[in-house]
């Protein structure tokens, strides 16, 4: 069973996408990145998903943004509540996030000699990050190629993006088909005292979103 190294944050994308995977046949080593995010509460949510899904290891890093990548999911100003969701970029953009966190994780796949990483991105319902779109993923492919041991040894580095094409609501009936367990899961960019989710976010609002237009109830809710 080959190794794939998957990106874990705790949330639904990259919950359905890892269990994707794993369903292709990879063993599954989860990574998940503590980087100053006003909503750590993801990183609980995603120990537990990591534990639904069986990963062969978790390694979580610490890795402060704070200081370089000003957004408001590190708490250079407020999540925006109640904003029509369009192809603009908003305020919770994170400067080079998951150019630095695909970093990571190719530095991790390359020691476990693993050719695979998974990551969640999506190019329909998601809120205008440049980073989620496929042009992106193959351009990080290329640079891998360029820049590893492996990949100057003829190796290819593959970047899974199982949910890229996807609406939310289909990525919902895809997990629900794999049995997942949604209220594991944490999506919220400001959640309350509580823990719970503030329903007014851009991520609250595509989740409700996608709930709803897969005809089902979302179980965080509960």
């Amino acid at each position: 069973m080959p190794d794939a190294v998957v990106l874990l944050s705790g949330g639904l994308d990259s919950y359905t996408a890892a269990a994707i995977i794993a369903a292709d046949g990879f063993a599954l080593n989860a990574l998940t990145i503590r980087y100053g995010q006003v909503h750590a509460r993801e990183v609980e949510a995603a120990r537990a998903v990591a534990r639904t899904l069986g990963v062969r290891r978790h390694t979580e890093l610490d890795l402060d943004l704070r200081g370089v990548a000003a957004s408001a999911l590190t708490g250079a100003s407020a999540v925006p509540k109640d904003r029509p969701i369009d192809e603009s970029i908003p305020s919770t953009y994170v400067p080079a996030r998951n150019t630095i966190f695909l970093s990571l994780a190719l530095a991790w796949a390359e020691t476990l000699g693993a050719s695979d990483i998974v990551i969640g991105v999506n190019a329909l319902d998601y809120s205008g990050y440049p980073d989620c779109r496929p042009e992106y993923i193959a351009a990080f492919e290329k640079m891998a190629a360029l820049a590893t041991k492996a990949g100057v040894e003829g190796g290819r580095l593959r970047i899974h993006t199982p949910l890229v094409t996807l609406s939310k609501a289909d990525i919902i009936r895809r997990g629900l088909a794999l049995g997942l367990d949604y209220g594991l899961t944490h999506s919220c960019y400001d959640p309350r005292p509580d823990g719970g989710p503030c329903g007014r976010c851009d991520s609250c609002v595509l989740r409700a979103k996608g709930f709803a237009e897969a005809g089902a109830a979302d179980p965080a809710l509960r």
